[in-house]
């Protein structure tokens, strides 16, 4: 693989999405890396928009024969990765790939891709606002909400 990326990093609730959004309005050579998940599509969201959504067989399947760049088990059973043919899909326009993900995620592009990379980790004033835009989005479960914001504490 060749091509030049841009990793947008930051735990969930950071801004990293919106900040990955005004990117991609600016620069028309980036374009969005859509990552798949297990996870279950919330309202509003697109099957190959705001994720690839897979069942969970079917990611380990993927695992398995080597399509995935890095993938993470976020929650128990619940799996967020980078399809290789979806960086592969951008760099044969010409594009740079713009990633939009967690942590871990951020550094094992990093890691891979070297001197390519940008690597971009978005820092939030304090622990407090970070709890309270993840709180107020509703969009896990009581669960994986103390899931997230220990992995932020981290």
């Amino acid at each position: 693989m060749t091509g030049k990326l841009i990793i947008i990093s930051a735990p969930s609730g950071s801004g990293k999405s919106t900040i990955a959004k005004y990117l991609l309005s600016q620069l028309p050579v980036l374009e969005f890396s859509v990552s798949a998940t297990t996870r279950s599509m919330r309202p509003g969201e697109q099957h190959g928009r705001e994720y690839y959504f897979i069942a969970a067989d079917e990611f380990k399947t993927r695992v398995e024969k080597g399509e995935f760049i890095e993938y993470e088990e976020v929650y128990p059973g619940v799996f967020y990765g980078t399809l290789v043919e979806e960086v592969k899909r951008i760099w044969a326009k010409g594009h740079c790939v713009v990633f939009d993900v967690d942590v871990v995620g951020g550094q094992n592009l990093k890691e891979m891709f070297g001197e390519d990379a940008l690597l971009m980790f978005i820092k939030l004033p304090d622990f407090e606002t970070l709890e309270k835009r993840l709180r107020s989005r509703s969009t896990e479960t009581p669960g994986q909400l103390e899931t997230r914001l220990e992995k932020a504490r981290l």
